[in-house]
């Protein structure tokens, strides 16, 4: 089953919610739409209109948008603890965004945390136990540095978060369907692919790399890629949760910076716990 579920906001427009997380008492996980509107202020769009998109989300899903807390993400591994001191943090312009970062955690309550896509892969994380949370970006240089197993350690070196206690979910992003790479990426995902193929022999590989037609190329699936280094890192494999949705075959409802050469918005990942 489909764990983003596809469901209309207040004023009609998609949003794909994170459904069986959001039944946890407080917390709230999903990601917007391209009906949402760009939500990142990067890409050259009128920032007004940006920040309306965003707090027009954050008022569907009853947030404060006081609470909205953003990183500016640079294709690395780097983690920032959010701290009650850091909240709101790129809400209202990029200069005051948390830099060099792509993975942001926290257990503070009170605070939506907020990171923007368009092909890369989303990152959830939540532990119920510590009431501990996180998300990241990985983009083909994020998986193959590990950025999810990098969180998985942070969250326990900062909260004593157990990765055999966290939830994990992967959500919509460019599937080997659409995302063929050449041999300057594949260099440095073989490896990868390698190391999890030790240890676990009976892996498919093919899951993460399928062979192409056109010499020195193949299509590259990130999804399962990060999901089989979760598992690496320690999450149950039940515990993973991995959409379907794929940016470069919907670009009716989703931004897709591959299929649409670069000139496309954002979309955002969300999730954050109310403390009541």
């Amino acid at each position: 089953m489909e764990p983003f579920q596809l469901r209309e906001d207040l004023e009609g427009q998609p949003l794909f919610m994170l459904g069986k997380w959001c039944e946890e008492t407080g917390l709230s996980a999903g990601f917007t739409s391209r009906q949402t509107g760009n939500v990142a202020l990067h890409v050259g769009d009128d920032p007004a209109a940006v920040i309306g998109n965003r707090i027009r989300l954050t008022d569907q899903i009853a947030w404060p948008f006081e609470a909205f807390t953003c990183a500016e993400q640079v294709h690395g591994i780097e983690v920032r603890v959010i701290k009650e001191n850091d909240i709101g943090s790129g809400r209202n312009n990029r200069e005051s965004a948390l830099p060099n970062t792509d993975a942001i955690i926290t257990n503070v309550p009170n605070v939506f945390l907020a990171m923007f896509f368009a092909d890369c892969v989303p990152l959830y994380f939540y532990d119920p136990v510590t009431k501990s949370m996180g998300l990241a970006h990985a983009g083909w240089k994020g998986t193959v540095a590990d950025i999810a197993a990098v969180t998985v350690e942070k969250m326990r070196a900062e909260f004593g978060s157990l990765p055999e206690n966290l939830w994990a979910a992967i959500g919509p992003s460019i599937e080997g369907c659409c995302y063929e790479v050449d041999e300057s990426v594949l260099t440095h995902v073989r490896p990868i692919v390698d190391s999890i193929r030790e240890r676990d022999p009976l892996w498919n590989a093919s899951e993460a790399v399928k062979s192409s037609d056109r010499e020195g190329r193949a299509y590259l699936d990130l999804k399962h890629l990060n999901r089989q280094l979760m598992i690496k890192a320690g999450i149950m494999p039940s515990r993973i949760e991995m959409s379907s949705w794929c940016t470069g075959c919907r670009t009716d409802l989703l931004f897709s910076h591959r299929k649409e050469n670069g000139a496309t918005g954002r979309m955002m990942s969300w999730l954050g716990r109310k403390s009541r």
